[in-house]
């Protein structure tokens, strides 16, 4: 009977220590929107990290200077491509509203010449001509409630700027003392936690900072190829003449996509390739079957380098933690789910490689 005892109060502590991990990181996931500049901010550390290392090594400079050096150079670049792309998607946002509303025209124009046609619409039964009626109420109705979103939308980005300026404020701050205050920080930790919570917490977070930093460089860095070559690729068709109006939306989607597990570049570039080849492009349909080549022969080449080690997750789970967290949070947490997904597979490594059942229920011994 003791021996029921003990092993079911073991049982009941498994399940209360996994239960509260997953709080905890549901918690984390909800308060990363709240801190999103700290989140920011922690990330670029962790990718500015291995550069500061290496100038401290090589030309002997402190933390603090080679942080500020590393700082400043990297957001001279981001605020430089941000600029141009600002400018650049505003231009291609602009032309395809403008695009839009010559579309949506034309769809009124043939919808009121088919209204006005008494002659043929006498030769209609009342259904279909009732249904006419209705589309062109409901189309009148969609450009009114476009319109209305687009301006609304405008208002809305506009009253968020001054909060934009004050994220991007902390953000830099809290950037400068995570390079610069790195060894006071885990100091301060130590010296505040029990010493036991400290081997356990370095442990961890050696692991899981070796491989989130992995993981987001490599996913990072592949999904910034992929931009890089669409970009380039799209507007070199664009000069030549082909019917490409938006290169860097179209560029930006393609990346998006990319960085979806399974999903891939191919999901967009093969229906588009199609579409433009049954349209009788047959030439764009081509093109963008080639591009599409290139970009997977050379992430094939390159993803091996970049990803020298698995993080040891299937696409499946990293796609559904990708989900859980927008569904959550929304668009941050596509990024915020597979980097905690990640934290609770090292956390609980052991577990998972045992089974996680079979772990929870197994006598010792």
């Amino acid at each position: 009977m003791v021996t029921d005892i003990n092993y079911w109060s073991k049982v009941i502590k498994r399940i209360f220590s996994l239960a509260l991990t997953l709080i905890l990181l549901l918690i984390l996931l909800k308060l990363s929107v709240f801190y999103t500049p700290f989140l920011i901010s922690f990330v670029l550390a962790l990718m500015f990290e291995p550069i500061i290392k290496f100038l401290m090594k090589k030309l002997k400079w402190t933390r603090r200077t080679s942080s500020i050096i590393v700082i400043i150079i990297s957001l001279s670049l981001i605020i430089g491509i941000i600029g141009w792309g600002a400018v650049t998607l505003y231009n291609e946002s602009n032309n395809l509203l403008t695009s839009s509303g010559q579309y949506y025209k034309e769809i009124g124009d043939f919808l009121n010449n088919i209204f006005n046609n008494q002659s043929f619409l006498e030769k209609l039964p009342d259904e279909i001509v009732n249904s006419i009626n209705n589309a062109q109420t409901g189309f009148i109705t969609s450009i009114t409630n476009l319109v209305t979103n687009i301006v609304t939308g405008i208002k809305d980005w506009i009253l968020k700027i001054p909060n934009l300026i004050m994220s991007i404020f902390f953000t830099i701050i809290s950037l400068y003392f995570m390079c610069t205050d790195k060894i006071y920080m885990i100091d301060q930790l130590e010296h505040h936690l029990p010493d036991v919570w400290t081997k356990k917490l370095t442990i961890y977070m050696h692991k899981i900072t070796k491989k989130l930093g992995h993981y987001i460089k490599a996913e990072a860095s592949l999904i910034l190829i992929s931009f890089i070559i669409s970009l380039i690729g799209l507007t070199i068709f664009k000069i030549v003449g082909l019917n490409i109006g938006f290169p860097l939306l179209i560029s930006l989607g393609i990346a998006f996509v990319d960085a979806l597990p399974i999903l891939g570049s191919g999901s967009v570039m093969i229906p588009w390739a199609i579409i433009e080849a049954i349209n009788g492009d047959i030439k764009l349909g081509v093109s963008i079957l080639v591009l599409w080549i290139i970009m997977i022969v050379v992430r094939n080449m390159l993803e091996p380098k970049l990803v020298s080690k698995n993080i040891g997750i299937h696409p499946v789970f990293t796609l559904v933690a990708m989900f859980t967290g927008y569904k959550l949070i929304g668009f941050i947490g596509m990024i915020v789910g597979p980097i905690l997904l990640i934290v609770l597979k090292e956390i609980y490594t052991p577990l998972i490689e045992k089974g996680v059942i079979r772990s929870i229920f197994e006598r010792d011994g």
